[in-house]
């Protein structure tokens, strides 16, 4: 069974691995994070430990039990007890619950670990994955935004 675990330098090769396999998977509901973000990937990865160690952010990967990234799953701008959440699962890990474990599990420990109160999300009117785990995992729709220039909701879940 994947574990979620707090993001570290170990993580490397295989969040690279996983990010690669699934550029374009995920380009297709988000936008790309372009080339640079590859050719610059120690350099994003330090920056994001930082933040992390700033208490910034709280970055988490979904390990396989052979070390494989699955998913990443993430709080970010941490502030005035809330933060933004975002996650992505790997294609291959698609449509089996995963995503929808790991945000509730991450959800109890931003309360627990890191004494949030809410958190914030938003995806795009026609990602029905996402919105299907935001739903499922106790977060409500409180507005509506645009992402990479299309329809999106907002989303809170008390803590």
């Amino acid at each position: 069974m994947p574990e979620l675990q707090r993001l570290s330098l170990d993580h490397a090769p295989a969040l690279l691995a996983f990010e690669r396999e699934n550029r374009a998977y995920f380009a297709a509901s988000v936008p790309d994070r372009g080339d640079d973000y590859f050719a610059r990937f120690g350099e994003r990865l330090d920056a994001l430990l930082a933040e992390q160690e700033a208490g910034i952010c709280h970055f988490h990967v979904l390990a396989g039990p052979d070390g494989e990234i699955l998913g990443r799953v993430n709080l970010m701008d941490v502030a005035d007890g809330g933060a933004d959440l975002g996650y992505r699962v790997a294609e291959r890990a698609a449509g089996r619950g995963l995503a929808t474990r790991a945000v509730r599990e991450l959800c109890a420990r931003a309360a627990d670990a890191y004494g949030l109160t809410h958190l914030k999300a938003a995806a795009r009117v026609d990602n029905l994955a996402s919105r299907t785990v935001l739903s499922r995992t106790g977060f409500t729709v409180v507005g509506d935004t645009r992402l990479s220039g299309r329809p999106g909701l907002t989303y809170r879940r008390p803590l």
